[in-house]
């Protein structure tokens, strides 16, 4: 058993006995042997394409597709080492006629085309031949409706095949749009290193992108970008982990969970299965605290220990993988999105996070432009949008200003507007302005029942009013900001009771309401034809604010309280009016008994 384990391990590298890295000793190391990651420093070391399919592929599914094709020197590169010399080397070393390998198999059972980059055949460089396999196999996953999976180690398009092998940026590019225009799921993987022509083409295409810990990525290679800079780059600089803080990409991945996270991707984003009714039950909600207790709810909804977005959905969902960044900036903390199981149905889920430590924490730009991206890959999978609203508004800092938080705000709600699935809006904490709105657009409104949603805080209204923030709790009730106010004004379409104290006092207890009413929601919604729920949605937002509206409402409540005043009294009188002398005496008791 020892002598097989050392032959199997001097075959994937006999050259190396200590880590690169920290100078561990690799030679009795069962977990480098079986993923080739360091077991004391965590370090990854490259594998070869092969190695790589039998680590992500169900064991026995993976078939080779398109092996055939290799490369002929289209230019008759001359320099040096003949460039067909070299690409009969590389044949030889890694059995691969070309730097890709791509074919078929099951990962976690789901079906899949996985395209995989060999680092080990000329530096995983992409010519013409990288370019057509990658191409046909995003034409065969959208032709047989599969998802991709590709997993690049790459330093670029290859030099020996010249300006057409840069045209395979553009080619690989536009057979992706045909994968997303089927409306099948892209992951990209990023092993170390990526850099060049496959970093800025396809690789950084995926609806889903991850990445290992440590890979060097990045358009340009570390020697080219401290050339053009002038100085060394900073500690961490051209990272996986450097790219996570930028919001480029949505994890980082240690080898040895990668194919679990596969698996869980592929399941939520291919899902097809949809929630569904036995029989038909009634709504059951509250009316929400008195009018009185304002400040009271107010204070609920700011409770520290009130569970946030992330708590609701760490218990109301049995799966959940976040998806980070704009693809832009950064990945802003305040807003969070990730696909989840809901009911035994995929959900695509965006949070508005509350920090416990800095309560003042609100979204920025970035936020909402994630938030977006998030709605449209929804769409993409036609999945179901729950929207999770905590926050007191959104950033009004210059810096937000300049990089467009009005546009963010705006097209979001724009997005929302129209977005083809169905949609489920829960006010769980406080709906300050504009930023809860944002979020705010959709088919049901939800509101727990000491939650706050309005256009000012109490404290800012004193603030312009009375030039006093003191007189917050005054101010309060006026501004019609409780569960009960908001319900009434048709801004939201269901309370969510409490436990007993608020929902921090039995967060679990406060979930479980929570998910039944949004599974309700989602039942009632999905019942009806798109092309309905959209006009509904439209109409909904159409009539607030509508003086007529408004007005009806307002006399038939007025009609309601004066009727039912009027009913007590006239019971009142009643009971207090003398009674007519020739009105005849009630029979006593025992005239009404029978011999």
């Amino acid at each position: 058993m020892l002598s097989s384990f050392k032959k199997r391990r001097e075959a994937l590298a006999p050259e190396e006995e200590v880590c690169l890295a920290c100078g561990q000793d690799l030679a009795a190391s069962e977990h480098y042997l079986r993923y080739r990651v360091c077991p004391s420093c965590g370090f990854h070391y490259n594998v070869p394409a092969h190695v790589r399919v039998n680590m992500l592929a169900d064991p026995g599914t993976f078939r080779e597709v398109r092996r055939t094709l290799a490369s002929l020197d289209p230019l008759r590169f001359a320099a040096g080492v003949s460039y067909k010399r070299r690409i009969f080397e590389a044949q030889r070393r890694t059995g691969l006629t070309d730097a890709v390998l791509t074919g078929t198999c099951t990962i976690g059972g789901n079906e899949t085309v996985l395209a995989v980059l060999d680092f080990g055949f000329l530096g995983g460089s992409m010519g013409c031949v990288v370019g057509e396999k990658i191409a046909l196999a995003f034409e065969l996953a959208a032709k047989r409706k599969l998802p991709l999976v590709t997993v690049v180690a790459s330093a670029g398009v290859r030099m020996q095949e010249g300006i057409l092998s840069l045209m395979q940026m553009a080619k690989t590019a536009a057979a992706a749009r045909l994968l997303d225009a089927a409306g099948m799921p892209y992951i990209s993987v990023f092993a170390n290193p990526t850099t060049g022509g496959v970093y800025a083409s396809f690789a950084n295409l995926g609806d889903a992108i991850l990445a290992e810990p440590g890979a060097l990525m990045g358009y340009a290679a570390l020697r080219q970008t401290e050339e053009a800079t002038g100085h060394p780059l900073p500690e961490g600089a051209h990272t996986a982990e450097d790219h996570l803080r930028h919001g480029l990409i949505d994890h980082v991945v240690e080898r040895p969970r990668l194919r679990e996270m596969l698996s869980v991707l592929l399941d939520l984003l291919g899902a097809r299965y949809r929630l569904t009714a036995t029989k038909k039950g009634g709504r059951y909600e509250t009316p929400g605290p008195p009018r009185e207790a304002a400040w009271q709810t107010v204070q609920l909804a700011r409770h520290e220990q009130r569970p946030t977005a992330r708590d609701y959905v760490h218990r109301i969902a049995s799966s959940f993988v976040e998806l980070r960044g704009d693809r832009c900036t950064r990945d802003d903390p305040a807003i969070f999105c990730g696909v989840a199981d809901l009911a035994g149905q995929a959900v695509m889920i965006v949070g508005q996070q509350r920090d416990h430590e800095d309560q003042h924490r609100v979204a920025g730009p970035e936020g909402f432009r994630k938030a977006q991206r998030a709605l449209r890959l929804a769409t993409k999978f036609g999945l179901p949008v729950i929207a999770l609203i905590d926050t007191r508004g959104a950033d009004a800092s210059l810096p937000s200003e300049e990089r467009g938080i009005g546009n963010a705000i705006g097209g979001t709600m724009a997005l929302l507007s129209n977005l083809p699935t169905p949609v489920v809006s829960a006010v769980i904490g406080e709906g300050g302005s504009e930023g809860a709105l944002a979020l705010g657009v959709a088919d049901r409104i939800l509101m727990l029942e000491n939650a706050i949603y309005s256009v000012i805080s109490p404290e800012g209204a004193a603030s312009i009013l009375y030039r006093n923030p003191a007189r917050a709790e005054e101010l309060a009730p006026t501004l019609k900001l409780t569960a009960r106010d908001c319900r009434e004004l048709g801004v939201v379409d269901m309370v969510v009771p409490e436990p007993q104290g608020g929902a921090h006092a039995d967060p679990d207890e406060a979930a479980r309401l929570l998910r039944g009413a949004l599974v309700a929601q989602l039942l009632e919604i999905q019942a009806q034809p798109m092309k309905k729920v959209l006009r509904a949605r439209y109409a909904k937002f159409r009539r607030m604010g509508l003086y007529n509206y408004y007005l009806n409402t307002a006399v038939a409540r007025e009609l309601a309280e004066l009727q039912e005043f009027l009913s007590r009294r006239v019971e009142d009188v009643r009971e207090h009016l003398p009674r007519r002398k020739h009105e005849p005496e009630p029979p006593e008791e025992e005239d009404l008994q029978v011999p």
